[in-house]
């Protein structure tokens, strides 16, 4: 049997030493695996206080899918609201960073300008962009098999705006805001499950990072933004790629069927 933590989830609650577990309500403790919190203890708070909350059926598959050009149009209203600043986006690599350019002298702006301006665009933004097509439909025929969470590194005050954006959408399945590389995430939320999990997202460097962490993950590769699809060639450390979700629900649906679920 795996050693357990008891964590408390009130951080008021009193302490001392004549304090015993059987004095109080097992419902004020989150009951970790001692491994799964020292992992946690590797992320981000922000995001490990997210992982605890998290309800997991471990024996249950599970789809780990971003949000941004995977269930969202990003790009499309992005690049309208540079218009509207001045700027313009290059097309020329998968990057923001090196292509977000001043009109009137061709200037590429800073990653600290990059950061301030999608701060704001998030801010006015969020809850305008558009669901990218069959998701919906796709990931709600998907959960009658699996577990689904929204993996999406986006700033954690905007994480009420983006689930009740989702949720508008039909898309109502539990939001973590990741920081930095996705892999150490999903090795903390795969760590005991029993069950296969599916990885969903537009970026190569996350792909990478998950093959290293969680290498029993499978891995999808999907851009719905066919002009950045064309910039970006396949993810060397995932396993398909697929910039449809009639395509991804293929993969998947043969993958369960493969490991009987």
């Amino acid at each position: 049997m795996a050693a357990c933590l008891y964590v408390i989830k009130n951080p008021d609650f009193p302490i001392n030493k004549r304090h015993h577990l059987s004095s109080t309500k097992l419902k004020d403790f989150y009951i970790l695996d001692i491994t799964l919190f020292l992992m946690a203890k590797l992320l981000h708070k922000d995001v490990s206080t997210q992982l605890i909350e998290l309800p997991q059926n471990v024996r249950r598959p599970l789809i780990l899918c971003d949000a941004d050009e995977v269930l969202l149009c990003f790009m499309n209203l992005f690049e309208k609201y540079l218009h509207k600043q001045n700027l313009y986006f290059a097309w020329r690599s998968y990057s923001l960073d090196g292509n977000i350019l001043k009109n009137h002298n061709d200037e590429p702006l800073s990653k600290d300008m990059v950061r301030n301006l999608l701060l704001d665009f998030y801010s006015t933004n969020c809850e305008n962009l558009e669901p990218v097509p069959g998701a919906s439909e796709s990931l709600n025929r998907l959960s009658e098999k699996a577990d689904i969470v929204i993996l999406t590194n986006i700033w954690k005050q905007y994480k009420t705006i983006r689930q009740r954006q989702l949720n508008g959408y039909n898309l109502n399945y539990p939001v973590i805001c990741n920081i930095g590389a996705k892999g150490p995430t999903v090795s903390w939320i795969t760590k005991n499950r029993n069950a296969p999990t599916y990885f969903i997202d537009d970026s190569a460097k996350h792909h990478a990072s998950v093959a290293h962490h969680a290498p029993d993950v499978l891995r999808i590769h999907f851009i719905a933004e066919c002009r950045l699809a064309y910039l970006e060639k396949p993810a060397e450390n995932a396993n398909f790629r697929t910039d449809t979700w009639s395509s991804t629900s293929v993969v998947i649906e043969r993958d369960l069927k493969q490991k009987g679920f």
